[in-house]
């Protein structure tokens, strides 16, 4: 079942990242609903998602 949860949590962030604001609100909901690991992998597929779109960099740093 976590894994349904993380690969939803990447469908919903790739889904909203035209709006940076809603991108945020969303990352911070994926934050308090997966575990440690798999906020780990978000953090590097974040980092990948993220090459093409600089205006969601800055959030990254919320996953720390």
């Amino acid at each position: 079942m976590p894994r349904m949860i993380y690969d939803y949590t990447k469908s919903v962030l790739e889904r909203v990242s035209f709006d940076p604001v809603l991108f945020c609100k969303e990352l911070r909901k994926a934050i308090k609903n997966l575990l440690p690991y798999e906020l780990e992998q978000l953090k590097k597929w974040l980092q990948n998602f993220t090459t093409e779109k600089p205006e969601l960099q800055q959030y990254i740093s919320i996953v720390n």
